[in-house]
C-alpha cells in the first residue's frame, strides 16, 4: 500500500472511530474544511457542495465576503470577458438586487452614473453590476452561504502556534484558540494572511523579491519609478519637522532608513488603508467624528503638499460614486489614505498586533478626515467640499459605520509549485495547468516614505503596468511543494512574485480560484490523490462545464 492510500485509509479510519461526549463537544467534521471569510472561501464552499462533498466555513470575521462586502464597492475587474463560473453569478445576484426598486432608497437608478472601471458598471444585457454598496454585497454572499446550507463558524481564530496536526505531509485537523476543532480531508486556506498556509509549514515569502531572482524588472524597490499620481514629483517638500533643518527631527510617518537600491528585495509590505464607503445624503449622514488620541501633527505633510503646488482637491480624487449617493473612497496623490509604511510586520504579527496596527489605520484615516474638515489651515475649497460627506448611516450598523475589513493588499504568498511572475502577466511565457484567468495592471500602492539625498520627501513602490491582454494562472500556483503539504490548497496567498500578485490580488480572481480549488480538492478526494497529483484533464473539464474561462 502506497504512502498516500495508507494515510487515506488511516485518515478515514480516524474520522469514522467513536469518539467520547468531551471529544465530539467543540469538534466538527467535513471532506473539505475551509479557513477564512473571504469571497474565495465562499465559491470555494459552493462549488465542494455542488460536487456531493460535506464543506464548512471557519471564519476569523463576523462578517463574510472580505473586502468584497468590507467597501471595495467599485471592483477592480479588468477584462470582464475572463470572469466566469460562481464569480460571475456573484455579480449577476448583484445586478438582481438593483433590479428591484426598493433597493434605491437614495437616488433613483436612473440618477446613477453607471461607468466603472472604463466599462459599464451595469450591464443589462449580461444581467450583471459591478458596481455595489457593501451590505448588499454581504446579503448576497449570506444568501448564497444559506442557499447551499454551508455551516459558517465566525469568529474563529487558528492557534498558529500549536493548532494545526500534521501526520507526514497531510494536515489532519485546525484547532482554534477556542478549542474548537476541524477536521478534514483537504483543508483550503482561503485567508488574505495566509495563517493556515504558514502554520503548516508551508514556504511562503513576504516583501518585495530582487528582480534577479525571477529575472523580472519590477519586482523589488523601485527607487526613481513614478507611475500614477501617488507622489512627490520633482517638488522640494522638506520631510523635517522645521523645513530643511535635520536637526528638528522628521514628520510622522517618514522613514529615516535608507529606501535601498533599485532592483533589490526588501521585506516591506506595499501599504494598506481601510476602502471607506461615504455619502452626501443628508438624511444618511454621519459627521466625521474626532478619534482618540486626534494628533492634528500627524498631517503636517498633507499642508506642505497643498503650499508646494498640489490642488488640494487631488484627495478627493478616488470618491468613485456607488449606487445611493455613496462612493468607494480609495488613496489619491502623495498624501492620503494609504498609511505608508505602518503595516511591515503585520503579516508576521499576532493577533494582538494584528489588532493594535488596524486600530492605528483607523486612528489615521478618521484623524485626515476630521483635520480636513476641522483644522482652519486647510485650503476652503477641500474643506467645503469634504463636509459635504459623512458615514453612511445604513453601512457597518454594528461598527460605527467605519468598515470592518482593512485593505490587506499583500501579506504572505506561497512559494508553491508554481510561482507566477511578471512574465506569466505580461504574455512572455504561457503557464500550463490554466485554473482562470487575470487580466488587471500588475498595480502596488506606495511601500515606503523616505528622504532623498539631497533632502526631501519621496514615495517608493508605487507601480502600475499593463498586461496587453489577460493571461492564463496556473494550478501550480494554488498548491504547495508535494513534498511540504498534499492537502492543502491555497487561493488567496497564491505563489506569486510581489509585482505579478499585484494583478491577482482583485476580488473577481480571488473568487475565481477559490472554485477552482474547490474543484481540484474534490477531484483529490474522488482519486484519492494528492492535490499536487490530481488529473488536470479532469480538472478542466470540469472547470469548462462549471464555466470557469480557462483561455
Amino acid at each position: 500500500m502506497n504512502t498516500r492510500i495508507a494515510w487515506l485509509v488511516t485518515g478515514l479510519a480516524v474520522l469514522a472511530a467513536p469518539l467520547t461526549g468531551q471529544e465530539l463537544q467543540g469538534r466538527h467534521d467535513a471532506d473539505v474544511v475551509i479557513y477564512g471569510g473571504t469571497p474565495a472561501a465562499i465559491t470555494c464552499a459552493i462549488q465542494v457542495k455542488r460536487m456531493g462533498k460535506s464543506a464548512l466555513i471557519v471564519s476569523p470575521d463576523k462578517h463574510l465576503g472580505g473586502l468584497s462586502s468590507g467597501g471595495l464597492g467599485w471592483t477592480d475587474t479588468g477584462n470582464k470577458s475572463v470572469i466566469g463560473g460562481i464569480a460571475r453569478e456573484f455579480y449577476q445576484r448583484i445586478y438582481l438586487y438593483y433590479d428591484k426598486a426598493g433597493t434605491w432608497k437614495w437616488e433613483k437608478r436612473s440618477a446613477y452614473g453607471n461607468q466603472g472601471q472604463g466599462t459599464a458598471a451595469i450591464d443589462g444585457k449580461d444581467r450583471t453590476m459591478w458596481i455595489f454598496e457593501p451590505h448588499i454585497a454581504e446579503q448576497v454572499f449570506e444568501d448564497m452561504v444559506q442557499e447551499y446550507g454551508i455551516p459558517v463558524y465566525r469568529d474563529k481564530w487558528l492557534d498558529r502556534s500549536k493548532g494545526v496536526e500534521l501526520d507526514s505531509q497531510h494536515i489532519r485537523s485546525i484547532t482554534m484558540l477556542t478549542g474548537e476543532r476541524f477536521r478534514g480531508k483537504v483543508f483550503i486556506d482561503a485567508t488574505y494572511e495566509g495563517d493556515l498556509m504558514a502554520a503548516a509549514r508551508v514556504s511562503y515569502h513576504v516583501g518585495r523579491e530582487a528582480n534577479a531572482i525571477y529575472s523580472e524588472t519590477w519586482n523589488g524597490i523601485q527607487i526613481g519609478t513614478l507611475h500614477h499620481n501617488h507622489h512627490f514629483g520633482n517638488r522640494k517638500v522638506s520631510p523635517y519637522v522645521k523645513p530643511g533643518a535635520p536637526d528638528s527631527g522628521i514628520l510622522p510617518g517618514i522613514s529615516a532608513a535608507p529606501p535601498g537600491k533599485k532592483g533589490e528585495g526588501d521585506t516591506r509590505i506595499q501599504a494598506y488603508c481601510f476602502r471607506m464607503c461615504l455619502t452626501d445624503h443628508p438624511e444618511n449622514r454621519v459627521p466625521f467624528p474626532k478619534p482618540e488620541g486626534y494628533d492634528p501633527s500627524r498631517y503636517e505633510l498633507l499642508l506642505r503638499t497643498f503650499d508646494a503646488g498640489f490642488d488640494p482637491l487631488y484627495i478627493l480624487g478616488k470618491f468613485d460614486r456607488i449606487p445611493n449617493r455613496k462612493t468607494d473612497t480609495n488613496n489619491s496623490g502623495p498624501f492620503s489614505f494609504d498609511n505608508i509604511g505602518m503595516n511591515w510586520d503585520y503579516p508576521e504579527a499576532s493577533y494582538a498586533r494584528r489588532r493594535e496596527i488596524i486600530q492605528e489605520h483607523e486612528r489615521y484615516q478618521k484623524g485626515l478626515l476630521y483635520f480636513i474638515c476641522t483644522d482652519p489651515r486647510v485650503p476652503g475649497k477641500l474643506q467645503k467640499a469634504l463636509n459635504k460627506w459623512g458615514l453612511p448611516k445604513d453601512e457597518f450598523v454594528d461598527n460605527g459605520h467605519w468598515p470592518h475589513q482593512l485593505y490587506i493588499r499583500e501579506a504572505r504568498r506561497m512559494i508553491g509549485e508554481y510561482v507566477t511572475t511578471e512574465h506569466d502577466v505580461l504574455g512572455k511565457r504561457e503557464p500550463p495547468c490554466s485554473i482562470g484567468m487575470g487580466s488587471y495592471t500588475m498595480d502596488s500602492h506606495n511601500v515606503q516614505r523616505y528622504i532623498t539625498p539631497d533632502g526631501f520627501v519621496q514615495n517608493e513602490g508605487d507601480i502600475g503596468v499593463h498586461p496587453e491582454k489577460p493571461y492564463r494562472i496556473s494550478y501550480g500556483s494554488i498548491v504547495p511543494k508535494k513534498k511540504e503539504c498534499e492537502n492543502l490548497l491555497v487561493p488567496v496567498c497564491a505563489s506569486s512574485s510581489h509585482i505579478a500578485y499585484g494583478s491577482i490580488r482583485m476580488e473577481p480572481v480571488f473568487m475565481i480560484l477559490g472554485q477552482s480549488a474547490g474543484t481540484a480538492a474534490c477531484i483529490a478526494l474522488d482519486d484519492n490523490a494528492a492535490v499536487q497529483d490530481v488529473d488536470y484533464q479532469k480538472l478542466k473539464k470540469r472547470l469548462v462545464a462549471d464555466k470557469q474561462r480557462l483561455q
